[in-house]
């Protein structure tokens, strides 16, 4: 098992590292199941612990695409197809143009902005009914995907609005999980393109989609015995926290740089 397991993971990175990897995508997907978002984000900070800076976004993209697209396929009967056919060629279009720019906006601008809007769709009051106009929602996908292209996970940004469309916890899952799936799709071409070498790393991305699955069956199990109240209370609380620790870093960063 030793020796298989050197031949299909990574030499760029160490043995336990890859092993390490693969439990946290168990764990994050159980999480983002469970309290409807955070374990995109948490992936993404892990990642950046062990895998090369270039290779970061790219795994990320791939893992997260496996993992949301298994959540959407279970509950597919749940899915919001109207804001989906709005949200998939504006997400489409602010993707391309992310590539297309090659920017790079300052961390501590997007780190601010996300988590300021984040807080004020969980506790502030709800969006007039015009932001969920075909116009609301497609300008919604286009920035967020624009500005994925950048920082890997605006997974938080996307929940906080799709939460304020439905209250049923089941539509809400399924919907965030095809819209990422929606947004994670056009990285990979992108980065194809880019010439990133994904082959290198297809055991590990492999395994750890597989072990995204395995924790998302179970956190459909433990989600069935949540209400939808106490299922946006433990959203809300969770995207707060992924909120919190967005200015937190947002400030270590200007703080280091006076």
């Amino acid at each position: 098992m030793y020796d298989f397991l050197l031949t299909i993971l990574p030499t760029q990175i160490s043995l336990d590292a890859s092993l390490l990897l693969i439990f946290a995508s168990l764990i994050t997907a159980l999480l983002t199941t469970l309290m409807g978002v955070g374990g995109g984000v948490l992936l993404l900070g892990l990642l950046a612990s062990f895998v090369p800076p270039l290779a970061v976004i790219p795994i990320h993209a791939c893992v997260q695409l496996g993992a949301n697209a298994n959540r959407a396929l279970i509950l597919r009967e749940h899915l919001d197809l109207a804001t989906l056919k709005i949200f998939a060629p504006s997400a489409l279009l602010g993707a391309l143009a992310g590539a297309f720019l090659l920017i790079q906006l300052p961390s501590t601008f997007i780190q601010i902005s996300i988590a300021c809007f984040i807080l004020f769709l969980c506790w502030g009051p709800k969006l007039p009914h015009v932001s969920f106009s075909p116009l609301g929602i497609g300008l919604a996908a286009g920035i967020t995907s624009f500005v994925s292209m950048f920082i890997g996970a605006t997974g938080p940004l996307v929940a906080a609005f799709i939460k304020q469309m439905h209250e049923d916890k089941y539509i809400n899952l399924a919907t965030f999980a095809a819209s990422m799936c929606i947004q994670h799709a056009p990285k990979l071409l992108v980065f194809a393109s880019l010439g990133f070498a994904f082959m290198d790393w297809l055991g590990l991305i492999a395994i750890m989609i597989a072990s995204g699955m395995l924790g998302t069956h179970v956190g459909l199990k433990l989600v069935h015995t949540l209400d939808n109240r106490d299922f946006h209370r433990f959203f809300n609380l969770a995207l707060t926290m992924l909120a919190v620790r967005l200015l937190w870093q947002a400030y270590t960063s200007l703080s280091a740089s006076f």
